[in-house]
Order: C-alpha cells, then structure tokens, then sequence
C-alpha cells in the first residue's frame, strides 16, 4: 500500500492507495502515529481505498481517539464499499465524515 501524506498548516492529511486490511492496516497506523503529535488536525483521505478490514477500522478508531484533544479526526472521500462497512458498524454516527 502506499501512503501519501502531506501538511496545510496545522492540519495533516493522510491518503492510502489501495486496501487497508490486516497487512497494510499497521502502515496506516505508523503513518498516523507519526503526524498526529505535529498536528492540532487529522484528515484520513480514503478515495483512493477500495477495501476496509477490521484492522482498518481499529486504525480509524485509534486515530479518532488520538486526535480527540484537539481539532478532531475526518473521514474524506468514502466509496460505496467502505461508506457501507463504517454505517454497517455505526462508527458513521460517531465519526466526522465529509464527502
């Protein structure tokens, strides 16, 4: 999987490629840990993710809490596939999504 990441401010943006499952799932996480102390801000840029696993989702969730002190966490840029699996286990009524 690839991972792009980059910065607007305080804000940082974290965008995989491809699927985020129990092999790729602890890169997201690496990436995540590693930006979210420099950043008051955190966008997960899914429109390049075509497949979600639970580990994908624990990274989600981990990242959520993480960034709870601050400005918060976003979801951006869901496919049908992965908008399904978030309202299919509720976190869509507890997570910032944007379209």
């Amino acid at each position: 999987m690839e991972i792009n990441v980059s910065k607007e401010e305080k804000t940082c943006i974290i965008a995989p490629v491809g699927r985020v499952d129990t092999l790729t799932a602890p890169e997201l996480e690496q990436a995540v840990q590693e930006n979210a102390e420099k950043c008051q801000k955190l966008i997960l840029d899914f429109k390049d993710v075509d497949y979600i696993s639970s580990a994908g989702l624990r990274v989600i969730v981990s990242a959520h809490r993480e960034m709870a002190g601050k400005d918060g966490m976003v979801l951006r840029g869901l496919n049908k596939n992965v908008r399904t699996i978030i309202n299919m286990t509720g976190f869509n009524k507890k997570l910032n999504i944007e379209e």
